[in-house]
């Protein structure tokens, strides 16, 4: 990717949006965004895998790969949608390739195709080392949010 993928005054509002008010989930698994191309429909995630996040005998629990995994997704379908919209995972399959440690991980996400209702997405999560644990695919849907209506004032 190129530079201007990892500076974050380059990237989407949508993305600046959510890093500024981070879902409670992705905070807890140290989401952190290194670049996102929206153009490529690409991101790149680190997350700071702690020993909450570990199954009773050491490694990533699997939902929480499974997470890392929906988060790059979500934000790779998700760079390219209008003010006011949502991208809700409709589908999820992950497969586990090697055991996830402690640690920092990297998880990409990258836009195969996207039409105007669904989008079809592709991530993998690897170690530090560069080693391949899981990779995913994932259907979502677009939704655009509905205005809340103002209450009239009482007279």
């Amino acid at each position: 990717m190129t530079n201007a993928a990892s500076n974050p005054d380059n990237w989407p509002p949508n993305i600046k949006a959510a890093l500024k008010r981070m879902a409670p989930a992705s905070r807890y698994l140290g989401l952190e965004i290194l670049e996102a191309d929206k153009e490529a429909g690409f991101v790149k995630i680190a997350f700071n895998a702690g020993p909450e996040l570990c199954n009773m005998w050491g490694g990533i629990q699997g939902g929480m790969v499974a997470a890392m995994l929906d988060d790059a997704m979500a934000f790779a379908v998700g760079l390219n949608l209008e003010w006011g919209q949502i991208s809700p995972t409709l589908e999820l399959k992950v497969s586990m390739i090697a055991p996830a440690r402690p640690g920092r991980l990297y998880a990409t996400g990258k836009v195969i195709k996207r039409g105007r209702s669904v989008g079809f997405v592709e991530g993998e999560l690897t170690a530090e080392d560069g080693t391949l644990l899981a990779t995913g695919s994932s259907t979502a849907t677009f939704v655009t949010l509905k205005r809340k209506e103002e209450k009239p004032a009482s007279a």
